[in-house]
């Protein structure tokens, strides 16, 4: 597809409006390519959990396999957010696939990011309905440290939630609300209460529930009986927050996190997310299947993460260097992560494109 020939001189918002009506469906997933990733990636992660769970603590095989599983292990884990976006039947049985390899395990069921809807949403995205948006632009250094250091508590506070306090709630319909409201989301926005489930989908949480207890209390059990050392469970807590902090890095460098909470444009929206234009051998590795490329997945959400790469390279080749697109740019987390320390120090002042003042979200 040549994308040039739809493009005007006029590359600005309504260009970029045009364009994104385009492109919307012009790219479908590749069912072979998300099997062997999700499956290489497991393999390649659970394999070097091992290792490190069978090494001596500290040791060299330790610290050299540790990391890899943490990596390798974060990329299997991110297709949840892939999940979210494919439509119904686009790929069977692979939703059930990544909970029995990586979700479960790691007491992540994969409805715990069914709101991520939301955050594409363009009357919700910024505001303080959405899921995944704070403005963390206007917060404090203390506070984006506590940000980014509480995610060390992250599997603590997944086995408390799915392992005791998750089977306790259908004894009580009370907490049951509240933990369904507070505690059953991928969120960072503290503000967010997330919507009771409808009748048709209490069969999905009531599977998923039970299959996270299960793998729970089995592992307490196991653990309990000897039949594996406690260091193992302390090791699977070390990989499972070392994969919530490098994510919670990379969340850092996703948007501006500008917004004072009203409704945003389509365009608007996209110059507050950003493209990760860095290195890729390292960027890939802490932003994978395509989150680097964040400002296009929100520009173009039904993208499937194999065609962003290509995508990307073909819009900033075609569209004018004045083009919003441009502008969505850094050269990786560490220099989008500045940025948003700077703009801490300086907050700017919140403008609107007017020439997208009317878009209407595809």
């Amino acid at each position: 597809m040549n994308t040039k020939a739809h493009v005007t001189a006029d590359t600005g918002a309504l260009a970029l409006v045009e364009l994104r009506r385009q492109l919307a469906n012009a790219y479908t997933p590749i069912p072979w390519l998300y099997w062997c990733d999700l499956l290489l990636s497991s393999c390649a992660g659970w394999g070097a959990f091992v290792v490190g769970a069978a090494a001596p603590s500290l040791s060299f095989v330790y610290i050299v396999a540790t990391p890899i599983a943490v990596i390798a292990l974060l990329r299997a884990a991110i297709f949840i957010h892939e999940l979210a976006h494919l439509k119904r039947g686009a790929l069977p049985r692979f939703e059930s696939a990544w909970n029995l390899l990586v979700g479960i395990p790691f007491l992540l069921p994969s409805l715990m990011y069914d709101p991520h809807g939301d955050h594409h949403r363009q009357a919700i995205f910024a505001t303080v309905h959405d899921p995944e948006y704070a403005p963390i632009a206007h917060w404090s250094a203390v506070q984006v440290l506590r940000f980014v250091g509480s995610t060390i508590f992250v599997p603590l506070l997944l086995a408390i939630r799915w392992g005791v306090l998750g089977p306790l709630s259908f004894l009580l319909p009370p907490l049951r609300r509240l933990l369904i409201a507070r505690a059953s989301s991928l969120a960072i926005n503290p503000r967010y209460e997330r919507p009771q489930p409808q009748r048709n989908e209490h069969l999905r949480w009531y599977t998923q529930e039970a299959a996270t207890a299960l793998a729970f209390w089995a592992a307490v059990a196991t653990v309990s009986s000897g039949t594996l050392p406690f260091s193992w469970l302390v090791h699977w807590y070390v990989v499972g927050a070392g994969v919530a902090l490098v994510n919670q890095i990379r969340t850092l460098a996703a948007h501006r996190y500008q917004n004072d909470g009203r409704q945003l444009t389509s365009v608007e929206q996209l110059l507050d997310s950003i493209n990760l234009t860095g290195p890729p051998y390292l960027t890939v590795l802490a932003a994978p299947t395509g989150l680097r490329y964040h400002a296009l997945h929100h520009f173009l959400p039904t993208v499937p993460y194999h065609s962003l790469g290509g995508l990307h390279r073909r819009l900033l080749a075609e569209l004018a260097p004045d083009s919003p697109y441009h502008q969505a740019e850094e050269r990786g987390i560490l220099s989008a992560v500045r940025t948003l320390v700077r703009r801490q120090a300086n907050p700017p002042v919140p403008t609107r494109l007017s020439a997208d003042r009317h878009a209407t979200e595809v």
